[in-house]
């Protein structure tokens, strides 16, 4: 009969279940206990395995692991969070204001594309009732082209350092603080045009404006709240300009004396209009002096001038649009002989000072004029005033972010 000891363990266990007598082990020439035998017929305990690093550990052993039945699950289709950061860009791009916000709320990684910089470079913020909080937000962005007229600003806490990215701003027609305006134009130093329409300004506004050498179109048609040696300084910063609106902003003499002398002669579109009182014939050639490429010049509401001012105008070899709307000391007589002084001239605007008995008879004596063909001025104007649809553009150009009526 075989030796139990040289016997597996399998067969040790059959002897015992079917009642087969086991010799003993005392007669087996070796010092083996039954425990012994144990110990060493039984399998080698496991090793715990090393901690998993990614698809290796740190002793270069693949190990299996199960995954959890949600994330088997989720497998089959497309996770967001495997998308990367340039296809996600790609999708914000295409949405417009309001889903950009709500995609911005959804967690740390969205909101970070979703706020990128290059998805807000153009803005309209035109119609939004709370303007505070989306103005702070989209300045935030780094928005080079932002459409803001008609809102509402009360207090505007910019608390980040650096400077803002802005190229085009309007905010023709907002009730905004001129510290609130202080706080966002002191922080600009890239502005090409810029709306401040019927806005109330300072002298510190107007320093903060003398920091963008750059501009190119500026409206502050009906502002007031500066004084003259401020509007000096910011005219002898800004020698790029090309069209200015500087209209009824109540100026005195020497605010009109300071603008005629200190205007670059860059100028080329100018709204002078509004200042009866205010502007002589001696400003009038001061002016043509200092710009004489002027194409558009809107002198309309000045009483003071008169027929004489023809002999000053017709130097300026350019001139394209004369406005001269409500300057009731020019007579139909001179008009009429207008078209002949400046050959270049192909618009005239000479509301109240015709009736449209006398039109047409002007109009025959100048044939290749336009009378009163346009009654709002273009000057440095985001918007054209007088559109039969509403025109959300500025100076020309669209903006893709916009708020929905």
């Amino acid at each position: 009969m075989t030796c139990a000891c040289s016997l597996p363990l399998q067969e040790l266990s059959c002897q015992k279940r079917f009642g087969i007598k086991r010799k003993s082990l005392g007669s087996v020439g070796s010092e083996s206990t039954p425990t012994d035998l144990v110990l060493l017929r039984s399998p080698r305990p496991k090793q715990p395995w090393p901690a998993c690093l990614g698809k290796e550990n740190q002793e270069a052993r693949f190990v299996l692991a199960r995954r959890s039945r949600r994330r088997r699950r989720s497998g089959s289709g497309v996770s967001w969070d495997h998308l990367p950061d340039e296809l996600l860009l790609r999708i914000c791009g295409c949405l417009p204001l309001p889903d950009l916000l709500r995609v911005s709320a959804v967690c740390r990684r969205w909101r970070r594309l979703a706020l990128d910089e290059s998805l807000w470079v153009s803005v309209d913020l035109e119609g939004l009732t709370q303007t505070d909080p989306a103005l702070r937000l989209v300045l935030r962005t780094g928005v080079q082209r932002l459409r803001c007229p008609r809102a509402f600003v009360e207090e505007l806490d910019l608390s980040e350092p650096g400077r803002l990215q802005l190229v085009d701003l309007d905010l023709s027609g907002s009730v905004v603080s001129p510290s609130a305006l202080r706080s966002v134009v002191c922080r600009c130093s890239r502005l090409r045009r810029l709306s401040l329409e019927a806005l109330p300004l300072s002298d510190d506004v107007l320093s903060c404006l003398a920091q963008n050498p750059d501009l190119l179109q500026l409206n502050l048609g009906g502002c007031s709240g500066f004084s003259a040696a401020a509007l000096a300084t910011m005219l002898d910063s800004c020698r790029r300009l090309e069209q200015l609106n500087i209209s009824w902003c109540s100026f005195s003499r020497n605010h009109v004396q300071n603008l005629v002398e200190k205007l670059s002669p860059s100028v080329t579109h100018l709204n002078l209009s509004g200042y009866r009182d205010s502007l002589a014939l001696d400003d009038v050639k001061v002016l043509v002096d200092r710009c004489p490429d002027l194409q558009t010049l809107d002198l309309s509401d000045s009483t003071l001038l008169t027929a004489d001012s023809f002999l000053v105008l017709k130097r300026l070899k350019k001139l394209l649009h004369l406005s001269l709307s409500r300057c009731y000391h020019i007579h139909l007589a001179a008009l009429c002989d207008l078209g002949k002084a400046i050959p270049s001239l192909r618009f005239l605007d000479v509301f109240g000072l015709v009736q449209d008995g006398q039109l047409a008879a002007l109009q025959d004596d100048s044939p290749r004029l336009a009378i009163n063909a346009r009654p709002f001025s273009a000057v440095a104007r985001p918007t054209p005033a007088g559109a039969a649809q509403p025109d959300r553009t500025m100076w020309g150009r669209g903006c893709r972010l916009k708020v929905r009526f």
